[in-house]
C-alpha cells in the first residue's frame, strides 16, 4: 500500500456536488492498494499514521500525534498513486489492485483508523471524487508497506 499523507487545516470530498466526507484540523490521507496487499500491510499503514507526530507542541517541534491534536482522518482511495509514467506520457496502472480487491482493503484500513480512537471520514469508492484542501504547514508524507519493517 502507498499513501501521501497530508497535514490539513480542513479537508472535503465531494462527489456529484454533495459532501461525503469532511474534517477540521487532521489529516488528508490518499491510499493505493497493489496485488500483493493484505490486511498486514493495511494494518501496519494505519497503525504508522495513527502514530505519526507531525503536529506542533507548545514548543513548535512536531512531537503530537493526530490523537494529541484532537483531529480527524479523510480518507480517500487513490489508485493512481500505484501509476507508472516511466515510459511514454500515458501512465499504466497495471500495478494497481481491481476494485474487488482495494475496496475491502480500504475498508479494513477506516477501520483499524477508527479502533485507534480516532475519528474518520471517506470519500467514496469507485467514484468521480472532488477533494479540497487547506494544507496545514504544509506537511507532506509519502508512506509504503513496501519497504515496512515485518
Amino acid at each position: 500500500m502507498r499513501a501521501v499523507v497530508q497535514r490539513v487545516s480542513r479537508a472535503s470530498v465531494t462527489v456529484d456536488g454533495r459532501v461525503v466526507g469532511e474534517i477540521g484540523q487532521g489529516l488528508l490521507v490518499l491510499v493505493g492498494v497493489t496485488h500483493a496487499d493484505t490486511r498486514t500491510e493495511a494494518g501496519w499503514l494505519a497503525r504508522k499514521i495513527a502514530g505519526l507526530r507531525i503536529f506542533e507542541d507548545d514548543a513548535g517541534k512536531l512531537n503530537r500525534s493526530l490523537a494529541d491534536a484532537e483531529g480527524g482522518v479523510l480518507v480517500v482511495s487513490q489508485f493512481t498513486l500505484y501509476g507508472d509514467a516511466r515510459r511514454g506520457r500515458r501512465p499504466d496502472f497495471l500495478a494497481a489492485a481491481r476494485p474487488e480487491q482495494a475496496e475491502p482493503l480500504i475498508e479494513y484500513f477506516v477501520e483499524q483508523l477508527r479502533a485507534a480512537g480516532l475519528p474518520v471520514a471517506t470519500g467514496q469508492f469507485r467514484a468521480e471524487m472532488q477533494v479540497a484542501l487547506v494544507n496545514d504547514g504544509p506537511v507532506t508524507l509519502w508512506l509504503t508497506t513496501e519497504e515496512a519493517p515485518g
